[in-house]
């Protein structure tokens, strides 16, 4: 049996490496979006019982290079870039770093918003260019502002407390998250999506990509948007319409919107995204902090640690628990 774990990226923060070493388990590192032939060949060589999924996607050809794989766990939360269903299939569990990352990431999300709102990438662009744009200009204060949050997991709790931090009332939308956890955090429970989009000055996202949430940000739900929303997304980039969302811009439908993340990463170089101030865009790093790495990265390695031991890890981190259950349920 191999003792290899794959890390799909360049690197593993140092106590997550330790934490596999000492399980007398060797980490073994791919490039950053790594695919093709590279990656196939690096997944034979390595031979791996584990991995631990940064960039770039694990489907039918990397689980076929790795006969003796047995545990999959993710470097954070989404699990868009694999493929869990042939996971569930082959019987091999996928973990999650629940919530390791969540505030790291919703800090992130209040910088976009207000680097939106405050227009500082243009102002930026126009002082060191030799303009002096004050004259004119008139500002926008968040204070007062309605939030709604598209879905109530660990990052957007956390980005509700620093909103409300900041005087805004916050709304959700989430069938799954129990009524006790609202109250708790003092947010309000929208009563659908539509409403949500209706009556918020700032959406932010929070929800898993699947099937059900893709392109979620449509051009019917951005044309239910007020004229000066803002739209944030640090989730994924496919739970919005691209095109939809550069013609709302156009159109002056709404005021702008910061985005970490995009439909395809990397997206092209010239993709029409670049030539919108009214966007402020970050490369997928919201979650990418000398704190957060270290808890996630060792979330992700206890995982594969625990698992391999036999150790018991909590069913709420196994993604496809439901799906192992009933492929081992007896007939």
């Amino acid at each position: 049996m191999s003792d290899t774990v794959l890390i799909t990226g360049p690197s593993l923060a140092p106590d997550a490496v330790a934490l596999l070493e000492a399980a007398h388990l060797t980490p073994v590192y791919v490039p950053a979006y790594a695919q093709g032939d590279g990656l196939l060949d690096a997944v034979r060589s390595a031979r791996p019982v584990g991995i631990i999924s940064r960039m770039g996607r694990l489907d039918a050809p990397v689980f076929q290079a790795a006969p003796e794989l047995r545990v999959i766990s993710k470097h954070g939360v989404g699990v868009d870039n694999i493929n869990v269903d042939l996971a569930s299939r082959q019987g091999v569990p996928v973990l999650v770093a629940t919530g390791a990352n969540a505030v790291s990431v919703a800090e992130h999300a209040m910088a976009l918003l207000f680097a939106v709102a405050k227009k500082i990438v243009p102002l930026d662009r126009g002082i060191r260019e030799g303009r002096w744009e004050k004259p004119g200009f008139q500002g926008r204060e968040l204070a007062g502002s309605a939030m709604g949050l598209v879905a109530f997991g660990a990052i957007a709790r956390q980005t509700a407390r620093f909103a409300r931090a900041f005087g805004i009332r916050v709304s959700a939308f989430d069938p799954f998250c129990p009524d006790e956890v609202f109250a708790a955090e003092g947010v309000t429970r929208a009563a659908d999506l539509d409403a949500l989009f209706a009556q918020s000055d700032i959406v932010s996202l929070h929800s898993p990509l699947t099937p059900e949430t893709r392109n979620l940000v449509d051009a019917r739900r951005l044309a239910l948007m007020r004229k000066d929303a803002i739209i944030v997304n640090t989730a994924r980039g496919g739970l919005i319409d691209e095109d939809a969302l550069l013609a709302a811009l156009r159109d002056g439908r709404i005021a702008g919107a910061g985005l970490d993340t995009f439909a395809k990463e990397p997206p092209a170089p010239d993709h029409p995204f670049w030539a919108d101030m009214r966007l402020v865009l970050t490369p997928h790093i919201g979650g990418v902090t000398t704190a957060a790495n270290a808890r996630v990265g060792v979330e992700a390695a206890q995982g594969i640690v625990d698992y391999l031991a036999g150790r018991p890890v909590p069913p709420a981190r196994i993604v496809n628990a439901a799906a192992l259950s009933r492929a081992n349920a007896p007939v």
